[in-house]
């Protein structure tokens, strides 16, 4: 397969199509991981960091995060039983799951944006790699993911950016949906 076709047929795969009790193997993660670090970086600040939540005790405690923080900061009026469930099950849904951690430099050398970019190349180079090997994956950015620094331990330089959930899947081929790129260009 063609880096083009992969780039054509990377998808969200939800972690409602992920097959149960189908963990993601160690050596696939580490090699995601590596394509991460392969990331274009601006002054070689390599920001982005991970955080693996593998075993099922780890995919556990990442559920109950997500619940007691949607508990805690929901009020009553706009309260879901439904949707603390669900945001409570992908993790355990999930054959991991990896927290996406921007490590901002320290001298901030750079600009921010710039960081966050360099972070998002890294997840599309491991959404790439999940494309070629069949894995389902998903990008996400609950409230809870964008304020985990103390659930994750994290430096004041740092900061969550999402969870990207990972699985074995049964999902349908999904067909890819965009407009004309000559609809976005112009040419000078």
């Amino acid at each position: 397969m063609s880096i083009s076709d992969i780039i054509r047929r990377r998808r969200a795969i939800f972690p409602k199509f992920y097959l149960p009790d189908s963990p993601i193997e160690r050596s696939v993660l580490e090699q995601l991981l590596e394509n991460a670090n392969w990331a274009p970086t601006h002054k070689l600040t390599e920001p982005w960091r991970f955080h693996i939540f593998h075993s099922l005790e780890s995919r556990r405690q990442l559920a109950d995060y997500l619940a007691d923080y949607y508990r805690r900061t929901t009020s009553p009026e706009a309260f879901s039983e439904e949707k603390m469930r669900k945001m409570a099950e992908n993790p355990l849904r999930s054959g991991a799951v990896i927290a996406i951690v921007l490590h901002r430099d320290p001298q901030e050398s750079i600009p921010e944006f710039e960081e966050v970019a360099a972070v998002a190349m890294a997840v599309q180079n491991m959404w790439l790699t999940c494309t070629e090997l069949g894995l389902g994956c998903y990008w996400s950015t609950p409230p809870a993911a964008l304020d985990a620094g103390e659930f994750l331990g994290l430096q004041p330089n740092e900061r969550c950016l999402g969870f990207f959930y990972l699985g074995h899947h049964n999902a349908p081929e999904l067909v890819g949906k965009r407009r004309p790129i000559a609809e976005k260009v112009r040419w000078h």
